[in-house]
C-alpha cells in the first residue's frame, strides 16, 4: 500500500483563488488539483506571497513554504489560512489537503502515501519557478516533511517539522488513545468522516501493528528519518503543553539529527498548527529564508 518514492505532478483545472481577498497584494492566489505518482488528486493553492514596499515578488528570488497541515485539517481549515498568511510576508505559500481531507481525493493513511501529496506540492511549487523550498508541516504533516527530505528527489532547501511524533504506534497519551481508535476502529472511521470530514483508509484497521499501513515493513519512522536529512537544513519545534506528544519524542528527533538539526521547545505551546502563536510563526519564517541559501 505504501512507497517511498516521491512522485510526479498533474495539474488539472486551475482557477483563480480568492478565499482571503485583500489578504496579499503580490497577485493573485491559484486553486488546483494536482495528481501524485498514484494517481490521487490533490487539492493546492498557490500563494505567490505579500509584495514587498509595492513590489510583487519574483519566484527566482523568494523563497516558497509548502505547509503540509495535521490530521482532520485541510487547506481550508482557519488556522492552515493564518499560518498561510503568516508566511506570505517572506515568500510565496502552497498549501494543500492531504489526501482523504478536505477535497482532495483518496483515503488518509495517517503519514505513509501522504509523502506523495507533499512530493506532488513541492514539484508544483518548483514548476512555479521557485529555487528555494521550504516545507513546514505540524502533527502528522510534521512526519510526512521528515520522510520526503529523507527521500531526497528534489525535496525541501530547509525542513520545518512542529509538533511531530518521533515514533509509531505511539498510545501514550489520552488524545493519541482517542485517535488510535478514530483510526482502527470501523465506529471510529465513521466517527472521522461524517464529524471530522476525513476519509481514512479501512486497511489502517488490520492487525497485526506491524500492518498498520498495510505493509510490512512499515514506513521509515520519523526518527529514523532524520539522520538521512543532512545537510539540509532542519529545525525542530514542540510545545512544552503538547498533550499529544510529550518532550521525549522532539528530544529524540533532535539527538537523531546532530549538528545539523536545531530544537526549539516553545513555553506554554499546545498542539500542532492549531496552537502556534503569531510570533512563532515568524521566527520560523525568519529561520527558514536564512537557511534555505
Amino acid at each position: 500500500m505504501g512507497t517511498d518514492r516521491a512522485g510526479h505532478v498533474a495539474r488539472s483545472t486551475s482557477r483563480p483563488y480568492s478565499e482571503t481577498p485583500g489578504a496579499t497584494n503580490g497577485g493573485t492566489p491559484l486553486r488546483t488539483f494536482l495528481r501524485t505518482a498514484d494517481g490521487v488528486r490533490i487539492d493546492s493553492v498557490y500563494d505567490p506571497g505579500n509584495a514587498v514596499r509595492g513590489i510583487p515578488r519574483e519566484p527566482s528570488r523568494d523563497p516558497v513554504f509548502v505547509v503540509a497541515h495535521g490530521f482532520t485539517g485541510s487547506a481550508d481549515r482557519p488556522h492552515v489560512r493564518r499560518v498561510a498568511r503568516a508566511f506570505a510576508r517572506y515568500g510565496a505559500v502552497v498549501t494543500f489537503s492531504f489526501r482523504g481531507h478536505g477535497a482532495s481525493g483518496g483515503r488518509s493513511t495517517v503519514g505513509d502515501r501522504e509523502v506523495l501529496d507533499l512530493a506532488a506540492a513541492v514539484a508544483w511549487a518548483r514548476e512555479r519557478g521557485h529555487a528555494r523550498v521550504v516545507t513546514v508541516g505540524f502533527s502528522m504533516g510534521g512526519s510526512v516533511v521528515l520522510r520526503h527530505a529523507a527521500l531526497g528527489d528534489a525535496g525541501a532547501d530547509a525542513v520545518v517539522s512542529v509538533s511531530a511524533p518521533a515514533r509509531w504506534f505511539y498510545r501514550g497519551t489520552a488524545p493519541m488513545r482517542r485517535l488510535h481508535w478514530l483510526v482502527t476502529r470501523p465506529s471510529g472511521r465513521l466517527v472521522g468522516r461524517y464529524g471530522l470530514r476525513t476519509r481514512i483508509h479501512r486497511r489502517l484497521g488490520a492487525p497485526p501493528a506491524r500492518r498498520a499501513w498495510g505493509r510490512d515493513p512499515v514506513p521509515l519512522s520519523p526518527v529514523e528519518a532524520v539522520p538521512r536529512i543532512a545537510p539540509t537544513p532542519l529545525l525542530i519545534v514542540h510545545g512544552d503543553s503538547d498533550a499529544y506528544f510529550p518532550l521525549d519524542h522532539p528530544r529524540m528527533l533532535a539527538a537523531a539529527a546532530g549538528e545539523h538539526g536545531e530544537l526549539w521547545i516553545e513555553p506554554g505551546m499546545g498542539h500542532a498548527e492549531n496552537a502556534a502563536p503569531e510570533g512563532l510563526l515568524h521566527r520560523i519564517g525568519d529561520w527558514a529564508v536564512a537557511r534555505a541559501g
